[in-house]
């Protein structure tokens, strides 16, 4: 039945349809092809649409959350890695969720689930009550980094648990005598110290203080006979400071409020400067000459001891900077920083305006020996033209809104001594005429010699 009606209507509709392309001129054929067309783009499109919808859907389900407020730990922007991969790029232990599980790093697991063992029966510690802590602050941990980690809770805990462990032993071997002696394999050489506490520092390879101060009070509760967590984090990043800028003075830091160990050594670097000025919006971005330049028009240049790197001074002709210490891994801790700045620090980029101001100064070999010849700069590095590489790179792919207002008038400063031609004549007779006591001699026997022959002539005239 139901077979033989739908026949019916099939049928009646087709004759329906017979009838009027019958009666239909033919311009009405076309127009009836065009709407039939158009009908079924329309619903061709539709179609189409809706799957576009369905991916949009999906894609924006699927897409990572904004960065957290508390984001302090990021990947190194792409443009300043392919300057120098293996500056950002730990050598020996991951640390957090960015190198973890590397191929290469695998060696230091295994020291980790030592030194764990250590750091729970030393401390007299319940894995339970560590594990409940970390699960705990999970969220608040994965937070403070850029990317989301495929890690599940159980990983990421376990990833956490041990590395934190790892570092406040590491801590300890350096910083109290008990402890010194923990780890007695013949493996941990002082070469692989000054690996970790290389990799320590870089931007990638962080963990979140907070969370390691946690887990150390939670060992060495105050009062005890242990120092406090702050006082050895302090005491790390000290050394880091001492070792790469300049000697501490009395002012370092009591006490921090930092996200990781980068940070903190970034803060205790600018700690020991008087002078980093506020940052402006008006500031206006200068570039000055380079050293060799400057003392051809006669700017002097002179070494200051025992001050923030940072603070860079030019006052009655006078250049005075802080002596800076080239290393092979000076790159490394500046390209970090930098990055660092760069990520995270919209306007106070200190360190990056101090970047700049050293491209300014060294353009050439010639430059970096004049510096050296002043005591501006050691280099370790063995030649000059690695130290013009090294300093000649760190500013590539760098950008900030505005530039330290003291640095602003350094450069106005420098231009504008400069631009005066008195000082470049006074110049050129102190280098050419006054730079030895065999050139004084001469030129004041040369002067007398003209002197004499001028007299002479005008008498002969007379």
């Amino acid at each position: 039945m139901e077979k033989s009606a739908n026949a019916e209507i099939q049928e009646v509709i087709i004759n329906v349809k017979s009838e009027r392309e019958a009666n239909s001129p033919s311009g009405n054929e076309s127009q009836n092809e065009e709407v039939d067309g158009e009908a079924n783009a329309s619903i061709g499109n539709g179609h189409q649409n809706r799957e576009l919808v369905k991916d949009i859907t999906q894609m924006l389900e699927s897409s990572e959350p904004p960065l957290s407020p508390k984001c302090c730990i990021y990947r190194v922007p792409l443009d300043l890695r392919n300057l120098n991969e293996e500056a950002y790029t730990p050598k020996v232990i991951s640390i957090g969720p960015f190198h973890h599980g590397v191929e290469r790093l695998e060696a230091m697991e295994k020291r980790k689930v030592r030194y764990f063992k250590i750091f729970v029966e030393k401390a007299k510690l319940n894995v339970e009550n560590l594990v409940s802590i970390i699960r705990d602050r999970e969220k608040d941990v994965r937070s403070c980094y850029s990317e989301i980690s495929n890690l599940s809770t159980d990983d990421y805990v376990k990833m956490i648990l041990l590395d934190a462990s790892f570092i406040i032993v590491f801590l300890l071997k350096r910083g109290h005598e008990e402890w010194a002696d923990c780890d007695n394999s013949t493996t941990f050489t002082e070469r692989l110290m000054i690996a970790i506490f290389n990799d320590i520092w870089l931007l990638e390879n962080q963990l979140p203080l907070f969370l390691i101060e946690e887990l150390y009070s939670l060992a060495f509760p105050s009062p005890s006979n242990y120092p406090l967590f702050t006082q050895l984090a302090i005491q790390l990043c000290e050394e880091l400071v001492t070792d790469f800028f300049s000697p501490l003075n009395e002012h370092h830091l009591s006490s921090y409020s930092n996200f990781h160990f980068l940070d903190l050594a970034r803060t205790i670097s600018l700690s020991q400067s008087k002078r980093l000025q506020k940052r402006s919006i008006g500031n206006k971005f200068l570039r000055t000459y380079n050293a060799s330049q400057l003392v051809d028009a006669g700017v002097k240049f002179k070494v200051v001891s025992s001050e923030c790197l940072f603070d860079i001074e030019f006052t009655n002709g006078v250049l005075k900077i802080p002596c800076l210490t080239l290393y092979i891994q000076t790159e490394s801790l500046f390209r970090n920083l930098v990055a660092l700045e760069q990520c995270h620090y919209q306007f106070d980029r200190y360190v990056t305006d101090y970047v700049y101001i050293l491209d300014f100064l060294i353009d050439t070999n010639k430059d970096v020996d004049l510096l050296v010849e002043k005591g501006i700069l050691v280099n370790t590095l063995g030649d000059s033209n690695a130290a013009t590489t090294l300093v000649n790179k760190l500013s590539q792919h760098t950008y900030f809104i505005v530039m330290n207002s003291d640095y602003c008038r350094l450069c106005e400063n420098l231009n504008t001594f400069y631009s005066v031609p008195c000082h470049k004549w006074k110049a050129i007779l102190r280098r050419d005429y006054f730079s030895t006591p065999w050139r004084i001699a001469s030129t004041v026997a040369a002067i007398i010699l003209l002197v004499l022959t001028f007299i002479q002539t005008v008498r002969s005239f007379y």
